[in-house]
């Protein structure tokens, strides 16, 4: 029986150019050239969803990593340099971000050390949510960016935060970028001093050390050199307590900023642009009547006389009409009432826990013995608590202009309502016919205020009059308000112009009279950007190189076909804490593997250091005597655990019918004779392919673990040894194969079970999180058996 039990195959429609498997779950995830990320489940590689490219996202995806519980998968967009955290529930965006540069790898890892600091801060992690009301959810009637704030949806903000536990999200690009973003979200390290392009990286799980690969374009020739660096990265493990600490802290203050962002654009949407239509109408008027009394005078007069001119009464009978009147009062209504609902109970709510944790980032900034070393700056906070200080008066600021509009609109429109009617010979109920003279004080006030002509606002806004005051305050725009707040009388506004104490005082937040509560919404965004950036310059500037090492040469036109992993490839043994290296180097038509095994210690050396891999004929239907079919070059590899490598293989002269095999190279059968090994010396000032004859070479005949992979011109493999599975993909990109690597294929059991496929299939779909062993039962079908794309039925998650 061949090794290896495949469980599904798939003609795709669009070119496969990443494939990740999920660290937790039977998923793997796919992105093609057009674009769309997919995710597929292991069973018959039925796809789960598809999320399609978008201008507002990006079109050319170039990376993948999932988080380290399998919750939420990270993809890196080239075209726009973005990044976005996308649900493993849903083809929805969580969270994105945007970089300076096109992402060229990512690695998302988990710290594994223990400590009882560390203990002792996860559990108090949740004491922000006994000291803090819980956030209100956002209205799913409005925004569909707030889904993940809405009603339905509530517990969506604790699986963007994920796990106590610290994950970094470690991003390579061109140009020699490389950034670590704790809990994938906010920005911790900035790392320079590593040229090229990266080609891979691993971030050790005791945070001491970080592996990268590199390509170096020489400008010279059509040449890129492959080039390894190991770079000490001890301060983030030195400190990982506070690191931790002041990470999550940073993801707390970076989702209230989004829940911010997202209560304010659904104000935006609460507002209607039909709350302009009293200025636009005035405007006109202004500039089709033939009179020179003002508008102002002409509402006076009404008011007092209850009289008005042919021109008003046309105005207000022909163009706003009683029935568009009752509608713009209503309108008026409902929408101020939903802004001020949201200011109170969002805005304000998210603004004083954005207060909390950026007082108890202050705290931890002032132990300088803990946090200085880290960048953590006691007065860039201060200055960042000052501004969220300016933005919580500023919507202060906007609720009181609300509930002063709402009293003077309900009068105003009370008095032009019973107006209209008696210019239009209609009844006039009682009760709205009586006005006593503290009204008409109160709507000549308003009259007073808001209807004098501006021409200066003309020039600006292509209007005349402003009376509709909150539609500013939410305008994404730098330019003053149009009508700042009256504060002339207001006798705090003159006590302190008159306190030269007070006036600098650090007490009092800062006040932005003629700024819209966007401005000052940015501006606070600004000051706390600046003030988190300097820890990620701090630590980034810690980061040392350890060890640099000239891997080989490589031709930019060597291979037509397009490239999906690209070796060396990388691997940390997180038991041991030593990072592997997979390369290989073309020898007269054949490609060896090369092992480097680093410590991530870089005080220590190790005496096994690299090792070359060739595989002997283990076919046994094709054993000849040339001895140049008696080896296999290696296409492509990965680690499959920290004892087992991945490979697909070809024989070196490639012949017609020649299969391609899948194979398991256990470490074990590699390295035997450690004295043996210490003998390759390196020499810094060569390549390592240049010395390659030197390195020790083991030759290795596998057994039973391989199966020969027929009609199939394999080319890539994406492997989990978590869930004993594997994808194997072809060289046209277009032909997948998916394989359980811990079981037997067995023809007779396969044909057992295609009736219970059949059922499973027609049935609910299995739950998310079921194992390997629960799989067996409803995998097995054939390439004939399986649906092909266009047939293909989409399946949720939920069981």
């Amino acid at each position: 029986m061949p090794a290896f039990r495949q469980v599904g195959e798939k003609q795709l429609p669009q070119e496969v150019v990443f494939m990740a498997w999920s660290p937790k779950r039977d998923l793997i995830a796919l992105a093609n050239r057009a674009g769309e990320v997919l995710l597929h489940r292991l069973a018959n590689f039925q796809r789960v969803w598809s999320l399609p490219p978008n201008e507002n996202t990006g079109k050319e995806v170039t990376a993948l990593a999932w988080r380290p519980d399998g919750k939420i998968l990270a993809f890196g967009l080239t075209d726009t340099k973005r990044i976005i955290l996308c649900d493993v529930e849903k083809p929805e965006s969580l969270h994105s971000f945007s970089v300076d540069s096109s992402i060229t790898y990512m690695h998302w890892m988990e710290v594994t050390e223990e400590s009882s600091v560390l203990t002792s801060f996860y559990n108090a992690e949740d004491e922000s949510n006994l000291l803090l009301p819980k956030l209100p959810a956002l209205p799913k009637n409005y925004s569909t960016t707030a889904k993940i704030f809405s009603e339905e949806k509530s517990d969506e903000i604790m699986k963007l935060l994920g796990d106590v536990r610290l994950n970094a999200l470690v991003l390579g690009g061109s140009s020699g970028f490389i950034e670590i973003y704790a809990y994938g979200m906010f920005k911790i390290a900035t790392v320079t001093g590593v040229a090229g392009s990266c080609r891979g990286l691993c971030l050790s799980s005791d945070l001491k050390s970080l592996s990268v690969i590199t390509e170096i374009q020489d400008s010279s020739d059509n040449e890129a050199e492959i080039t390894y660096f190991q770079l000490d990265t001890s301060l983030l493990s030195s400190y990982l307590p506070e690191v931790t600490r002041m990470a999550r802290k940073f993801t707390h203050i970076s989702t209230l900023l989004q829940y911010i962002k997202l209560s304010l654009t659904c104000m935006c949407e609460a507002w209607e642009e039909i709350l302009m239509q009293m200025d636009s109408r005035l405007t006109k008027f202004v500039q089709e009547k033939n009179t020179t009394t003002s508008v102002q005078d002409e509402f006076m007069q009404l008011l007092l006389w209850g009289k008005a001119s042919l021109e008003l009464q046309a105005l207000l009978m022909n163009q706003l009409t009683v029935k568009g009147l009752k509608k713009l009062g209503q309108s008026i209504e409902s929408s101020y009432s939903s802004i001020q609902k949201l200011i109170i109970s969002h805005l304000q709510s998210g603004s004083e826990a954005l207060l909390y944790h950026l007082s108890e980032l202050k705290g931890m900034a002032l132990w300088k013995q803990k946090y200085e070393s880290l960048g953590l700056d006691a007065s860039g906070i201060e200055e960042a608590i000052t501004a969220v200080g300016s933005f919580i008066l500023k919507a202060n600021e906007l609720l009181q202009v609300i509930d002063s509009s709402m009293k003077n609109f309900k009068a105003f429109f009370r008095w032009l309502y019973v107006a209209m009617l008696r210019m239009s010979e209609d009844h006039v109920l009682p009760e709205l016919n009586k006005m006593t003279q503290k009204d008409i004080t109160f709507v000549a006030d308003f009259l007073t205020e808001h209807f004098n002509e501006a021409p200066e606002l003309y020039n600006r806004k292509g209007k005349y009059f402003n009376v509709e005051r909150v539609g500013q305050y939410l305008k994404d725009e730098d330019d003053d308000l149009v009508s700042p707040p009256n504060t002339e009388g207001n006798q705090w506004f003159n006590f302190l112009k008159n306190s030269t104490h007070l006036k600098e005082s650090p007490l009092l937040f800062p006040y932005y009279p003629e700024k819209s509560l966007h401005f000052v919404k940015k501006q606070m965004e600004g000051v706390i950007d600046q003030c988190l950036q300097k820890p990620a310059d701090v630590i980034g500037k810690s980061v040392h190189q350890a060890f640099c090492m000239s891997l080989y040469k490589t031709s930019q036109s060597e291979d037509s076909a397009p490239q999906l992993f690209k070796l060396p490839f990388l691997w940390n043994d997180k038991a041991s804490n030593i990072h592997y290296v997979l390369f290989t180097i073309l020898e007269s038509s054949i490609s060896k593997i090369y092992i480097l095994r680093r410590h991530t210690d870089t005080s220590r050396s190790v005496s096994n250091g690299i090792l070359a891999v060739e595989f002997g004929n283990f076919l046994n239907n094709s054993i000849n005597e040339n001895s140049d079919s008696r080896c296999y070059s290696c296409l492509d590899a990965h680690f499959y655990d920290d004892e087992t490598v991945t490979v697909v293989l070809k024989e070196s002269v490639e012949q017609e019918g020649k299969e391609r095999i899948l194979a398991q190279l256990p470490l074990s059968s590699v390295y035997t004779d450690e004295d043996q090994e210490g003998e390759f010396i390196w020499d810094s000032t060569k390549r390592l392919e240049e010395q390659s004859g030197e390195i020790p070479t083991r030759t290795v005949f596998l057994e039973n673990q391989w199966r020969v992979l027929e009609n199939m011109k394999a080319q890539y493999v994406a492997v989990n040894g978590i869930r004993k599975v594997s994808c194997v993909l072809s060289s046209n990109l277009r032909h997948v194969r998916v394989f359980e690597m811990d079981v037997e294929d067995d023809g007779e059991v396969e044909e057992e079970e295609e009736e219970e496929i059949t059922q499973t299939a027609a049935g609910e779909p299995e739950e998310l999180n079921q194992s390997a062993d629960n799989q067996e039962s409803v995998c097995g079908a054939s390439a004939e058996e399986l649906p092909d794309e266009t047939e293909e039925h989409e399946t949720n998650l939920e069981p």
